[in-house]
């Protein structure tokens, strides 16, 4: 008796939550449902797939093997059934989207509204963290990667780079006055990254010839908090353009030692699983996002 898609599913969900628990909530599903499937796909094919413990699911040889085709065969189901929507120009579908809180904020959301006014079909699902995710583990679609790419099982398409600035606001310039040099920055508040550390490195040279790395005086774990510390007076930061626009538009924020400070990016990039059959609503939302970014939002 060969094994079903739903089956398929189910033992792909469990190992990609790491749970039976979880991938019946996934799935909307009984736990139950999902252990019967699991069962019977494990009868039909003669082997265990997964071992399991009080604490873990582990994948048996046999299932890392099947788990590979079982991805691929519902990819491939996948790909049948957009191809076939494409022909009527509909594409549809739950896209899942990750990216840094910041990001999401003050980039994605602003042009979700035109995205889903062009396809319809397509259900979003905005997904947010400031630690890079497994895009597996989440099941995410597409991720925006801020920074150096390191994880070589992704693909990435370059969506364009923001320049990274020092800016202060002009209630603190006015109570405490602005730096005129690098070594005036340590009579003053800095503000920086709690959890991302090489966030703190500024684009400034100290007196030793290496780039500036300051021990922040307050700190976040966004750059959402972040800006609102700045533009309530708190101190001076580092940040990138694409979360700075209005605030630096309004004079919320105005620049703090432009003169030294040197030109550094951050590339910006979306990502997706490199063994993972992109789909049509992944390249319509890449495309979208490669149209309508640069020029406003990042640079080329």
């Amino acid at each position: 008796m060969k094994s079903t898609l739903e089956e398929q599913q189910a033992f792909i969900t469990v190992v990609d939550c790491g749970s039976i628990t979880a991938a019946a909530e996934r799935l909307g599903i009984t736990v139950s449902g999902v252990s019967r499937a699991l069962n019977r796909l494990e009868q039909k094919l003669g082997t265990t797939l997964l071992r399991r413990t009080t604490r873990r699911l582990e994948l048996t040889e046999e299932g890392e093997t099947f788990l590979a085709h079982c991805r691929r065969i519902l990819a491939a189901v996948e790909e049948a059934e957009e191809a076939l929507l494409d022909r009527h120009n509909q594409p549809q579908g739950r896209l899942r989207v990750n990216a840094a809180p910041s990001f999401m904020q003050f980039v994605i959301v602003p042009v979700i509204g035109e995205f889903r006014a062009r396809y319809p079909g397509i259900t979003l699902e905005l997904d947010t963290h400031d630690r890079f995710v497994d895009l597996l583990e989440q099941r995410v679609d597409l991720a925006i990667r801020i920074g150096d790419l390191e994880d070589s099982s992704l693909h990435a398409r370059l969506l364009g780079h923001s320049p990274l600035r020092l800016l202060a606001s002009p209630s603190n310039i006015q109570r405490h006055g602005a730096p005129q040099s690098i070594d005036e920055l340590a009579q003053h508040s800095l503000m920086g990254f709690s959890q991302l550390e090489h966030l703190n490195q500024w684009p400034l040279i100290g007196a030793d010839g290496k780039r500036l790395h300051i021990s922040p005086t307050l700190s976040a774990s966004s750059g959402s908090t972040l800006i609102e510390l700045a533009i309530a007076g708190e101190g001076i930061v580092c940040l990138a353009d694409f979360m700075t626009i209005a605030p630096r538009q309004k004079g919320a924020l105005v620049d703090i030692l432009p003169d030294y400070t040197e030109l550094k990016t951050q590339a910006v990039n979306a990502v997706y699983y490199r063994q993972a059959t992109l789909s049509q609503r992944t390249r319509l939302f890449m495309e979208f996002l490669a149209e309508r970014l640069p020029g406003k939002y990042l640079q080329g």
